[in-house]
This record gives structure tokens, sequence and C-alpha cells, in this order.
């Protein structure tokens, strides 16, 4: 039996890059990206309107005033808690 072998020529590491670049390009301007920064239910990371010890949204670096919220979806109280608190 005779083992095939491919050689890989430094033309075909380069088209194979090139392509690989390509690739990455277009996924990233067709919309992939926004995708990952999609909002979070408020249910999913257990949100109160209610501070939990000292953790309140309003000194949560992912709080946005007045009501908002960089991951979690709907109107957030500058008094609530979710387990995604981090400290601003």
């Amino acid at each position: 039996m005779t083992a095939y072998h491919d050689t890989l020529t430094r033309r075909k590491l380069l088209q194979t890059g090139a392509c690989g670049v390509g690739i990455s390009a277009g996924f990233l301007t067709v919309g992939i990206q926004p995708a990952l920064a999609a909002k979070m239910p408020q249910s999913a990371v257990s949100y109160q309107d209610k501070p939990k010890g000292g953790k309140r949204c309003s000194t949560c670096s992912l709080f946005v005033a007045p009501h908002s919220c960089v991951s979690v979806a709907g109107t957030i109280s500058p008094n609530g808690y979710c387990v995604l608190w981090k400290a601003r």
C-alpha cells in the first residue's frame, strides 16, 4: 500500500491564510458580533428591584443611568440587584 502525502507549499499556506482572514472579516461584517451583545432577560440573572446587602445596581459597573443596564434587558431600578453585579 502506498500512503498519500500532500505536500504543503508556501503558496498553499498563503492561500489558506488569506481565505481564513477573509472568512473572519465576513463574519464580523455580517453581524455575528452584535448577536453576542444581546441583553439577558431579568429572570435569567435573578434580577430583583431591591438591593442585596450593599450591592445595588446604581453601584454596579454595568448600570446605565437612569434605568438601564448593559447586560440585562428591561427597566432597571437603581436600587435593584442581580447576579451579574460588579463593583465600579
